[in-house]
């Protein structure tokens, strides 16, 4: 249940230790939704205490891939880096002196205590207790240390850990997604919070974070609910409130067996953009990645969503709420990806595509220097294209057309004598501007279309032939047939009229 008078806070918390990928893009997403649709406030902190991993290169993709995907944040850092809100610092590697009170304040209080347990001991308590079937967990070696004894280690040089006590019993609490869940607390074990007073581990930063920067819910990946009963302990201990949890399903692979991997498209988000996938598109895949309107729901025409998939931003904000998210795991399909893309791109003008392909320098250099013949282009192929970055490959022919196999131009019904004759009907007809489909039924729409297609793109598959010439105009298309011609009359041996 949300609390009626305290407004909504939600986070993203990414880590810079690599690229922002699909997965923490679709949980940006769902924060972003629920703190519009509830009027709240969506932060972004940087969780980067592994120092040795995190990069600014990393938290600069991610800022900028966030960005490009129209997931704006309120408070936070913002996408030129800078910092903006009342909670800061947002980099947790600037919170240090504060983590290190809150665990002072934990040892002071007998709710947490140094370990200085080797390696050894540990693996050697491990060891032992699956074999004798038991889950491992840290036995309490250094629970009851004396103070005079910690200093005396200290003092040695030995470099202890930092374990909170974890509470026998049971644990639990409302996940608004899966609903009640409980964890045996007496499996944790005592855990390390902090190898030091200086650096303090995931768990308990994260704890300190959400109640000091006073977030209200927690809506994460269900990977890290594993996490919670441990954030939970830590959070008692401190004496804080815990925010709401909602933990949203995992990615899986398109076959369904396994968290999706890049084999599966599971690649970072600039990479996909620079593939040629609109932003609009990915936003509009990954919020039904887990979560669906309901059909009853209205949209912004006021009628029901029904079965609909395509949704804007706008639109979303008003539908999205986490009783629509699935607990069960959410499909990555590639194939899915390309139709909304395709979608996307048929519905935008030509001249809005040609200024997306120069901006993406998804096409060469010198198609710009054509335009005109670009734009046409355009408006054959962008009912074809999955992405933008297809119609350099798809569209090349149009600007210069590949070399091919004269025996291509021979239709499968046919032999090169009977393309011959209906090519150079073909190309008397466009010189005149007489009906080619008129001329298509009277000569067969196979033995005249193939061969002429064939001519004028050099491809086995392409546009219509009567496409491509309201593309490249007579002039050129006259050049294509007269080489195309040229081509046939090579095959001159009986043998060879035939395919």
């Amino acid at each position: 249940m949300m609390a009626k008078d305290k407004q909504i806070r939600v986070r993203m918390a990414p880590s810079p230790t690599g690229n922002l990928h699909i997965g923490t893009a679709r949980t940006g997403l769902f924060n972003f939704l629920f703190a519009r649709r509830h009027r709240g406030i969506v932060l972004l902190r940087i969780e980067d205490t592994d120092a040795a991993r995190s990069t600014a290169e990393s938290e600069e993709n991610i800022l900028n891939g966030f960005a490009r995907l129209g997931i704006t944040f309120d408070e936070g850092v913002m996408s030129d880096g800078s910092e903006k809100g009342e909670y800061g610092p947002y980099r947790q590697s600037a919170r240090t002196d504060l983590y290190e009170r809150y665990l002072q304040q934990l040892l002071d209080e007998h709710k947490a205590y140094y370990c200085f347990c080797s390696k050894e001991v540990l693996d050697a308590q491990r060891e032992s207790q699956q074999a004798a079937g038991q889950s491992p967990r840290y036995v309490g070696t250094c629970r009851s240390l004396a103070k005079d004894q910690v200093e005396a280690f200290q003092k040695e040089g030995k470099r202890g850990v930092i374990r909170i006590k974890v509470p026998d019993g049971k644990r639990k609490f409302m996940d608004l997604v899966r609903g009640e869940v409980e964890f045996e607390l007496g499996l944790l074990g005592d855990m390390v919070i902090a190898k030091s007073l200086r650096a303090p581990l995931y768990n308990f930063v994260v704890v300190v974070d959400d109640f000091t920067m006073e977030i209200s819910h927690v809506i994460r990946g269900d990977d890290h609910i594993n996490n919670t009963p441990k954030q939970l302990v830590i959070a008692d201990a401190l004496g804080f409130s815990s925010p709401a949890y909602a933990h949203v399903p995992v990615i899986l692979s398109a076959t369904g067996k396994g968290k999706m991997s890049k084999r599966d498209g599971g690649t970072a988000i600039e990479e996909y953009l620079a593939a040629g996938y609109l932003p609009e598109a990915l936003v509009n895949f990954l919020v039904l990645l887990g979560w669906h309107p309901g059909p009853e729901q209205l949209g912004l025409d006021g009628s029901p969503v029904g079965d609909r998939e395509f949704f804007v931003v706008e639109e979303l904000v008003t539908l999205f709420d986490l009783d629509r998210v699935q607990k069960g795991g959410a499909r990555f399909s590639l194939d899915k990806l390309n139709h909304f893309n395709n979608q996307y791109i048929r519905r935008l003008e030509p001249s809005y595509i040609v200024k997306l392909l120069i901006d993406g320098d998804f096409v060469p250099q010198e198609w710009l220097e054509h335009r005109a013949l670009l734009e046409r282009v355009v408006a054959v192929e962008q009912e074809r294209l999955a992405t933008l970055g297809d119609l350099r490959t798809e569209a090349s022919f149009f600007f210069e057309i590949p070399p091919y196999d004269p025996r291509l131009l021979v239709w499968k019904k046919s032999d090169a004598l009977s393309a011959e004759e209906n090519l150079q009907a073909a190309r008397e007809a466009i010189k005149a501007g007489a009906d080619m489909m008129a001329l298509a039924g009277e000569r067969g729409r196979g033995d005249l279309l193939w061969p002429l297609r064939v001519a004028l793109s050099g491809l086995e598959h392409s546009p219509g032939p009567l496409e491509i010439l309201t593309v490249i105009g007579k002039d050129e298309a006259l050049v294509r047939i007269d080489s195309a011609l040229d081509k046939l009359s090579s095959l001159t041996t009986p043998q060879n009229f035939s395919q």
